[in-house]
């Protein structure tokens, strides 16, 4: 009776703020926490195969996506919050729309992206039974303060998982949280080939400049030798002994490893072998993404024996590499991320940045010739308040292409910030929807880049449906 109540409380508010566009996707899950705080617990924990986490400061959303399609692809039923609304309020809201009235999810596992504080609020109430840890880097000193803060705060995750805690090996901070990790609980990793760490680096490799010409990599080669196996099941040690060696975190073995990177193609190791595919994500910070969801969604169904018959592996205890790899190749971009949207004949690509590194390899990997380009930025808290992070961008590789329109909360700010490049532009303007309307009805037929801060994105979207069809995303429009 109470769980009743409970999902037809949760869904009249979603209903109403959908009508009346007011309290956002998140509110019909912040009443629900109040009227009923066991709701979370009880309905994840019907799950068969558990959860899976996934954190870390950037990449979370398209991770999610791409972990949450690839284990779907390959025959299980998952639930996941797609919309990237990453507070518990919006898996609770998330889970309203998916539970029957007596509160029962058809689902064999949910794969949830997390925001890095409020995963440890989600592992009091829920042990996951994977953790996917993707990076840290001071995207919001506002909020966490220290970087090592933010890598504290996925330290209780790690603490919290009875599973596999996945880790990027090239990230120091990332890989150090093995020592976190429990007894009985495993740890394995993802990572990249040496000839590649120049396109990702770490937070404390932010110094090397990413440019425009540097988006093409020859050849695959491989400098990772094959998973050491630990245990029987193929896993690595469990808990305790998994910090990193000595000889520093590179020297770990890695389940997954990015061996190349191309246009819309990637190539990985894993499991002794080689393996190259075409892929349909956007930016070559995402095929990096693509090698941490093939390693957490290689954990999930070699540990569980019924997950692999159900998509009728011939072998009872594992997929295949080979059905992991043309999974990853159907993923789609998530929302926002290399999301491209038509608008009277010209394709319109969203690019998120909130970051250094992030801004720097999307415009690596996106070139501005034959495309006009803008960008958007905002300073709401879901942005970051502290946009100095701006000056560490390089924009240079806009001097000959110029930038069409800027425009956001800090429009000026941005504005300087490419005049101290030497980068033309033709219009800044506050107003986002003016600004976005603008820009998209000059020049049809021809590609256009808006790169914009996370709540920028959401509102350009806004503007694009309201002048084209813009998939349902659960935002709103």
């Amino acid at each position: 009776m109470i769980m009743f109540a409970t999902v037809a409380v949760g869904r009249l508010i979603r209903f109403a703020s959908r009508i009346t566009r007011h309290g956002g996707s998140a509110l019909p899950g912040k009443v629900v926490e109040k009227i009923d705080p066991g709701f979370l617990s009880r309905t994840l924990d019907q799950l068969p195969l558990g959860v899976v986490l996934v954190s870390g400061t950037n990449g979370k959303t398209t991770t999610t996506r791409m972990v949450a399609s690839m284990l779907s692809d390959l025959g299980l039923k998952v639930f996941t919050n797609p919309t990237g609304s990453n507070f518990v309020r919006g898996v609770v809201s998330a889970l309203l729309t998916e539970v029957n009235l007596a509160g029962k999810l058809d689902a064999d596992i949910a794969v949830l992206e997390l925001d890095e504080a409020y995963a440890v609020h989600f592992v009091k109430q829920v042990k996951p039974r994977y953790a996917l840890l993707l990076n840290v880097m001071r995207d919001q000193l506002d909020r966490f303060g220290e970087i090592d803060t933010t890598a504290h705060l996925l330290s209780h995750v790690a603490e919290a998982t009875t599973g596999t805690v996945v880790l990027n090996r090239e990230d120091p901070r990332i890989a150090a949280l093995a020592a976190k990790v429990p007894a009985g609980t495993a740890v394995c990793y993802f990572g990249l080939t040496d000839d590649l760490k120049h396109f990702f680096p770490s937070d404390d490799d932010m110094a090397t400049t990413v440019s425009a010409e540097t988006t093409t990599t020859p050849s695959p080669t491989v400098s990772d030798s094959p998973r050491q196996r630990g245990r029987e099941d193929g896993l690595p040690p469990a808990g305790g002994g998994a910090s990193a060696p000595e000889g520093g975190q590179h020297d770990l073995p890695a389940d997954v490893t990015l061996t190349a990177v191309g246009d819309h193609h990637a190539a990985f190791h894993m499991d002794g072998q080689d393996y190259a595919t075409d892929v349909k994500l956007e930016g070559v910070y995402n095929l990096y993404n693509a090698a941490a969801a093939l390693a957490v969604a290689r954990a999930v169904m070699q540990d569980n024996t019924a997950a692999a018959k159900t998509v009728a592996s011939t072998n009872a205890c594992a997929v295949s590499a080979d059905d992991l790899i043309a999974a990853v190749s159907r993923v789609t971009p998530a929302f926002g991320r290399g999301e491209v949207i038509d608008v009277n004949g010209s394709p319109v690509e969203l690019l998120l940045v909130k970051n250094p590194m992030g801004f720097r390899l999307s415009l690596a990997s996106f070139s501005p010739a034959g495309a006009d380009t803008m960008i958007a930025i905002n300073d709401e808290y879901a942005d970051g308040r502290d946009m100095s992070w701006l000056w560490d961008v390089d924009f240079t590789s806009l001097r000959e292409s110029g930038v069409n329109m800027v425009s956001g909360v800090r429009a000026w700010d941005m504005a300087l910030r490419l005049g101290y490049d030497q980068v033309p532009v033709a219009n800044t303007n506050t107003d986002l929807e003016q600004a976005v309307t603008a820009f998209v009805n000059t020049n049809p037929g021809k590609r256009k880049h808006v790169y914009c801060t996370y709540t920028a994105m959401l509102k350009t979207r806004a503007v694009l449906g309201r002048i084209t069809e813009v998939r349902d995303a659960g935002v709103g429009k």
